[in-house]
């Protein structure tokens, strides 16, 4: 089994701190074999990391976490950026026309972008699987929903630490059943359901300065946008 990190963030997503390198040096550190870089809207930092993780011994699986109409769709094992602002099913379909899983994260978390307040539970189970733990949680309700949905539909289930500090990656890992040690071996395992999930809560005050900072520099964007 192979434990692969599927959600983490880089100084390109507009939340996020830290560069590349920090976090395979942290993927490395915790014992990972695998990870996903999934930027908002950004898919450069993600195929950086692809490219560098064999020299931290990791299988570099190059996403992006896109902002679909309906909410945060994570599109894995593309290569090319997905844009923003397509209706959920269009942009499952962006991701399947590359190859790629259309991981939903986060799905039940409506006031983080999760999409079931806005689509349907058939909708959702259009997606290739569920992400079902999300380290970023308050009362972990929403990853209860996630996982009965899941279940109920025979959905694959992933986990994910969605970091957005290099410290918190590998708080939450899915362990996958790959037979071979790639990132084509283990996408195909995670849309087979050969995986299962655990992790932990990112504590709550890591959680609230990252959300605090995400909006301080969205904020800075866009002023120095108007200024320009």
């Amino acid at each position: 089994m192979l434990s692969v990190e599927l959600h983490a963030h880089s100084s390109l997503s507009y939340d996020g701190r830290d560069p590349v390198e920090l976090i395979l040096e942290q993927a490395e550190a915790v014992g990972l074999d695998a990870i996903a870089i999934t930027d908002h809207d950004e898919i450069d930092a993600s195929l950086e990391a692809a490219e560098r993780a064999p020299e931290y011994g990791l299988v570099g699986i190059p996403g992006i976490e896109i902002s679909s109409k309906a909410g945060h769709v994570l599109g894995l094992g593309v290569e090319e950026a997905i844009p923003p602002g397509l209706s959920f099913e269009t942009t499952i379909e962006e991701i399947h026309a590359q190859g790629g899983l259309a991981v939903v994260p986060h799905p039940f978390q409506e006031s983080r972008h999760g999409v079931m307040a806005r689509i349907s539970r058939e909708q959702l189970a259009n997606g290739d699987a569920i992400e079902v733990y999300n380290s970023r949680l308050l009362t972990g309700r929403a990853n209860r929903q996630a996982e009965r949905f899941a279940q109920s539909r025979n959905l694959p289930m992933t986990a994910g630490s969605d970091a957005h500090i290099s410290e918190m990656v590998g708080q939450a890992v899915t362990r996958v059943d790959a037979e071979e040690r790639s990132a084509a071996a283990i996408l195909e395992a995670i849309e087979q359901g050969r995986t299962s999930v655990e992790g932990k809560r990112t504590p709550w005050h890591i959680s609230f300065r990252q959300f605090a900072g995400g909006v301080t520099r969205r904020i800075r964007s866009s002023v120095l946008g108007v200024i320009r």
